[in-house]
């Protein structure tokens, strides 16, 4: 069995912490990179045996300068991109400065494009890879108070789809996972209140786990979606 070669961005949240520990349950090599939270990834490094991690990069990939230097220390032969980098701006889209569009607009389009233009040469060569990212039920119906965030998510729908028409041929799978509510860090903004009151507008009746949206990144990157391309798989419970 081929030992997958596999680099998740953002593997510190509580998403790529639990994708990284999946695919490590699968006998995957990782590259792990993170921005801020090393004790994630300490927490990783300590459940999963060391020669499992090929890499650890820390880098902000919000800005140009974090984003090239990641670009430089990033192996070119690899297997598998999950993409879960990602942050959210709450608040009136008129309030948001021009720094926070850029850094938004950074993470979410540019950081991928580059990752995946620097990846693709070698996955085009051994025409193999498996590209999947990490979007968001605002992407597709948008949200108040998060226009900038449904925005930048809306247009990595629109890369998924497109990049996989454009690498299909030569058998590189592109697809995304869009998450609904889900039970994280990211949502600790809300009160309990206010997150009773989303449970109670989702037919499944909860939130959903870290492991939903990582089961349905493992489907994606194995042998039983060889005829799924450019799809974006919602894990919302049927909020959408």
């Amino acid at each position: 069995m081929m030992t997958h070669r596999t680099l998740i961005t953002g593997a510190s949240g509580d998403i790529g912490k639990e994708i990284a520990m999946q695919f490590a349950n699968q006998g995957h090599l990782l590259v792990l990179h993170y921005h801020h939270n090393r004790s994630a990834i300490d927490e990783i490094i300590s459940k999963v045996p060391k020669e499992q991690i090929l890499d650890i990069i820390q880098a902000d990939l919000s800005v140009k300068e974090g984003l090239d230097q990641f670009l430089k220390l990033l192996p070119r032969q690899l297997d598998h991109f999950i993409f879960t980098s990602g942050f959210t701006y709450f608040g009136l889209f008129q309030d948001m400065t021009d720094q926070q569009m850029d850094n938004m607009l950074h993470l979410h389009l540019k950081a991928p494009w580059k990752i995946v233009q620097h990846l693709i040469p070698d996955m085009l060569h051994q025409r193999i890879g498996k590209i999947v990212m990490i979007t968001s039920i605002w992407g597709e119906i948008g949200a108040s108070c998060e226009v900038a965030y449904s925005t930048v998510k809306g247009g990595q729908h629109v890369f998924i789809k497109s990049l996989a028409k454009e690498l299909g041929p030569s058998n590189i799978y592109v697809n995304g996972v869009s998450p609904g509510f889900i039970d994280t860090k990211m949502n600790n903004m809300l009160t309990d209140d206010e997150k009773n009151e989303l449970v109670q507008e989702i037919p499944l009746q909860r939130a959903g786990t870290v492991q939903d949206v990582a089961d349905a990144v493992q489907f994606l990157c194995g042998d039983h979606s060889s005829y799924i391309q450019g799809e974006i798989i919602r894990v919302n419970g049927a909020w959408s």
